[in-house]
């Protein structure tokens, strides 16, 4: 009968955890159950500290769409760029729990949760409970994941799916657990549905299939077992294919750039929570995984596991990483579906070396537990300008934006009754953004030409309010959209303060603090004549 792998040994011995005697003979269950749950509650604590902090244009735009019924959200997506998934949940969280920056951080939240009692069972069920233990502890003190547990995105949903998949790609190709096929296929298929970058997951898992097949004595199953999973996330995925072909030849990411040669410090920094966290886990995660680097155990189940894990992450990000080379689509907080493989990695590294790995983790944790160098605590100024101009706005006012993407932004936190305009012109539905050609139409939109008929369809007393980007010094203002937004902010400036027929009302805000993403200024004006 055919075998996937040389026969392998058990998993080592001393992955078995020790504990004391008196929690010896209390149930398995109760106590990693109780473990799990202090985790999870620490957890919730950490990622709550600034979960009702405002939002900036992406998470807008996100509960924008998502406030549009069911039915139109797919439309509405062709416009944006993403896939669904993510706005449709969201969806159904803010019918019950809201709409405010809480309630829709809530949902990331508790995607975010979530990770930590799956990662428990990935690292137990494919490395001993020693090491499912580490997972859920590094899960649960992610950096990463508390960061963007107060942003609503999807980028705490791709973590959990991604978690999920990876475990399930181990088991079903590995172990040879066919029934996890499934689980896979199905996981692929919702990332797909939720992020982009879930297409660079799908191919990176395609390169972890090449060490499993290397070492495998099965490997017309293999391939049989491969082409069933794929072809099966492939099914599910093609409804939206027809939409995702129209996003890739329209809704290109023109504000971005190519990336270079700091991938390394953006995962080390950015993913993994600083250089310290990096140093602790890498160095004894080599440690711990050294011998399966040998010839005498390179076909052995534990090295294939380790070269698929490595083939995963390393495959899912040169593929992105080339990609963007022409198309860019390569920014840190999309890394979230490889973060499985290096924190099971690690966790699997820690628990073959005993106390070294324990202290390993402990130092992780303490290093992230402080979270104010990676959570953003002041994300956009927006608000504030709200919080200042609402009582001089009136219904049928004017509201100008210099950087179009932020309209959503300003709709979300001005007052309703108003009217909306970008750089490019009026906008009707101020809820999101049409990214379709929208480099095009922001080039060809001539400023004088545009806010003619806009002043134009002003009676006098009515109000222009004119938000405009902060963008002095900014070095990630250099993408050719971002030049332009710069450049036509810029020009509608000066053309609104030269107009004759407006009188300064006042500006905002009055006292500015720093934002971490997009801060930005408002004048607002009186048409006079």
């Amino acid at each position: 009968m055919a075998t996937t792998v040389a026969a392998p040994r058990r998993v080592l011995p001393e992955e078995d955890v020790r504990v004391p005697d008196r929690v010896r003979r209390l149930p398995t269950w109760l106590t990693v159950g109780l473990f799990t749950i202090a985790l999870m509650a620490v957890s919730a604590y950490i990622r709550t500290r600034f979960i009702g902090g405002q939002f900036w244009m992406d998470e807008a735009i996100t509960t924008g769409i998502a406030s549009h019924s069911l039915s139109a959200i797919p439309g509405i997506m062709r416009h944006d760029g993403s896939p669904p998934l993510f706005y449709v949940l969201l969806h159904l969280w803010m019918s019950v729990f809201g709409s405010s920056e809480a309630a829709t951080h809530a949902l990331s939240l508790t995607f975010g949760l979530l990770t930590i009692p799956v990662a428990l069972w990935a690292g137990w069920s494919l490395f001993g409970l020693r090491a499912g233990l580490m997972a859920a502890t590094l899960f649960a003190f992610s950096a990463f994941l508390t960061q963007y547990a107060q942003e609503t995105r999807m980028y705490e949903l791709m973590g959990l799916l991604g978690l999920l998949a990876t475990a399930a790609f181990l088991h079903a190709f590995v172990f040879r657990r066919r029934k996890y096929l499934i689980l896979f296929a199905l996981c692929v298929a919702l990332m797909l549905y939720t992020h982009a970058w879930g297409i660079f997951f799908a191919a990176g898992a395609v390169i972890a299939l090449i060490p499993v097949w290397l070492n495998s004595d099965d490997r017309r199953g293999i391939v049989r077992d491969a082409l069933l999973a794929f072809a099966g996330a492939f099914v599910l995925y093609l409804p939206w294919v027809p939409n995702f072909i129209y996003q890739a030849t329209h809704t290109a990411a023109p504000w971005d750039h190519s990336p270079r040669l700091g991938a390394p410090v953006q995962i080390s920094r950015d993913l993994l929570g600083g250089d310290r966290v990096t140093a602790a886990l890498a160095l004894t995660s080599v440690i711990g995984l050294a011998s399966l680097f040998t010839r005498s155990r390179r076909r052995s189940r534990e090295a294939t596991i380790l070269w698929a894990l490595i083939a995963l992450a390393a495959g899912t990000l040169f593929l992105a990483w080339a990609s963007s080379q022409i198309t860019p689509a390569w920014v840190s907080r999309y890394f979230a579906p490889v973060l499985a493989s290096f924190l099971l990695l690690a966790a699997w590294g820690c628990s073959r070396t005993r106390v070294v790995g324990v202290v390993a983790i402990v130092l992780s944790v303490v290093f992230l537990v402080h979270t104010a160098s990676y959570t953003p605590q002041y994300k956009s100024d927006v608000r504030d300008v709200s919080g200042e101009l609402t009582p001089l706005l009136h219904a049928g006012d004017v509201v100008i934006v210099g950087q179009p993407e932020q309209v959503p932004l300003t709709w979300y936190y001005l007052p309703n009754g108003l009217r909306y305009a970008s750089t490019i012109g009026p906008v009707s539905d101020p809820s999101y953004m049409n990214w379709v050609d929208a480099l095009k139409r922001l080039r060809d939109a001539n400023p004088q030409a545009t806010l003619t008929p806009l002043l134009a369809s002003l009676r006098p007393g009515q109000q222009v309010l004119f938000v405009r980007p902060l963008t002095e010094g900014a070095q990630n203002w250099e993408a050719s959209w971002t030049q332009l937004v710069r450049r036509r902010s810029a020009q509608w400036g000066a053309l609104l303060a030269a107009a004759p027929q407006l009188r300064f009302v006042a500006a905002a805000p009055l006292n500015y603090r720093g934002a971490c993403c997009v801060a930005d200024s408002a004048v607002l004006y009186e048409k006079v004549s």
